[in-house]
């Protein structure tokens, strides 16, 4: 059975920061590529960041520069470190694990992230 399970989320003030983790079981996690997506209320789920299986990341343009994604393959973990935090942040954060070539889609539960004063 596969799980991903998200932690780390929270409230914080604008220009603070949080590092989400998602702990990944059930799976071969380093040939997976890995991404965080995010859900404001009454939004599209959209792309955060990604990385590939060999480490290749991209992101998002509304947090390049801001967020970095990383993985440890030792510990089925891939991370979300986001820093100046801006209102428009506040989302509910998505775990996604994903091999295109044989139609493989996790999801996990969902971490909520709130910037706010």
């Amino acid at each position: 059975q596969v799980q991903l399970v998200e932690s780390g989320g929270g409230l914080v003030q604008p220009g603070g920061s949080l590092r989400l983790s998602c702990a990944a079981s059930g799976i071969i996690f380093s040939i997976y590529a890995m991404g965080w997506y995010r859900q404001a209320p009454g939004k599209q789920r959209e792309l955060v960041a990604a990385i590939t299986s060999r480490g290749t990341t991209n992101y998002a343009d509304s947090v390049k520069g801001r967020f970095t994604i990383s993985r440890d393959n030792a510990k089925n973990t891939v991370y979300l470190q986001m820093n100046s935090l801006k209102p428009e942040d506040t989302a509910v954060y998505y775990c996604n694990s994903r091999r295109m070539l044989v139609g493989l889609d996790y999801w996990g539960q969902g971490a909520q992230v709130t910037v706010s004063s």
